[in-house]
């Protein structure tokens, strides 16, 4: 018997949050309450990391002046993204990649300076302070849901170009713009989805038994 499990009703909210959770570009102005927004923090910095390392770091931009050149710092990006498309360029530029001017909140998840101090479940896999950070993130993205907050997750940047925007010290690395917000409704389906850009995958082409491409039963 499980331990501890929540109620059918708490059960189905958790898988609620985790199947609604949508990348968001469309937003309200409307500022967010202050209460909900250190309950998203709060989330975030309870999100599991390798070794208890806690690499993450989010820095609020509440100047605006700052949040147009962030603003300008993707869409540069955006244009070379475009280019290296080549023939899907076109079709690239007409999608909605960000509401970083447009949402009520802006936040860049960093990692943070001196990582390679830590070692413990990092001496082979390096990157795993890269997947720590990324469980907060997600952590902010459910709670968000939970909340009715749209957030948006932009990586269109030039990192040192941000980077040197924000003042960040020698070793740490941005890794996210963050785009919080109030929003009319919440896609039905991913964006890029909705917009014929991917399609999500089968499962079962992505389960594999004992070794590599042996389907798992």
């Amino acid at each position: 018997m499980p331990i501890n499990p929540y109620t059918d009703a708490e059960r189905n909210a958790v898988y609620r949050a985790i199947y609604e959770r949508r990348d968001m570009r469309h937003f309200r102005p409307d500022p967010i309450a202050p209460a909900i927004l250190q309950r998203l923090l709060n989330a975030a910095h309870a999100a599991p990391s390798v070794g208890f390392m806690q690499p993450w770091r989010f820095i609020r931009i509440s100047n605006f002046e700052l949040r147009k050149h962030i603003h300008a710092l993707v869409e540069q990006e955006r244009i070379c993204t475009a280019k290296a498309l080549n023939e899907h360029e076109d079709e690239f530029m007409k999608l909605k990649v960000e509401g970083i001017l447009d949402c009520a909140e802006v936040w860049i998840a960093a990692l943070c300076e001196a990582r390679e101090q830590h070692i413990f479940g990092r001496r082979t896999l390096p990157e795993m302070d890269l997947a720590s950070l990324s469980c907060a993130i997600q952590n902010i993205w459910l709670a968000a849901r939970a909340e009715g907050i749209g957030m948006g997750w932009v990586s269109l940047f030039e990192p040192a170009a941000l980077k040197t925007a924000l003042a960040m010290p020698e070793g740490s690395h941005p890794i996210a713009i963050l785009c919080l917000g109030h929003v009319d409704s919440f896609y039905d389906k991913p964006l890029l989805e909705q917009q014929g850009w991917a399609e999500r995958k089968n499962l079962n082409d992505l389960l594999f038994e004992n070794s590599w491409n042996t389907p798992c039963p």
